[in-house]
């Protein structure tokens, strides 16, 4: 069976740092690229990173490029999300995707975890 979940999140306050963690089980972990997406309420669910299979190639959406870095450890079958000097428009249900091709669009993924909720306060 199929599994990503993810796990981390938390309140903080804004500047603070969190990392995300998302464990997968069930499929070829090292043959998928991995990403990270977010939901705010009333939003669309919006890209955040992704980490090609072998971990050589990363892409990041521009609100958090230079604050979060996505990796991954193929032999635990776990990608994190380092999440540094936060913001309140951090604040979002995070979750952690897997997809045979990488993108930025939720649509090309095949597998989803539940989601963690991070709230950062001001």
């Amino acid at each position: 069976q199929v599994q990503l979940v993810e796990s981390g999140g938390g309140l903080v306050q804004a500047g603070e740092s969190l990392r995300l963690s998302c464990a997968a089980s069930g499929f070829t972990f090292s043959a998928y690229a991995m990403a990270w997406f977010r939901q705010a309420p009333g939003k669309e669910r919006e890209f955040v990173a992704y980490i090609s299979w072998g971990g050589g190639s990363t892409n990041y959406a521009g609100s958090v490029k230079g604050r979060f870095t996505i990796s991954r450890d193929n032999a635990k079958k776990t990608v994190y999300l380092q999440m540094n000097s936060l913001k309140p428009e951090d604040t979002a249900v995070y979750y952690c995707a897997a997809s045979l091709s990488a993108s930025t669009y939720p649509n090309r993924y095949d597998y989803w975890g539940q989601g963690t909720q991070v709230t950062v306060s001001s």
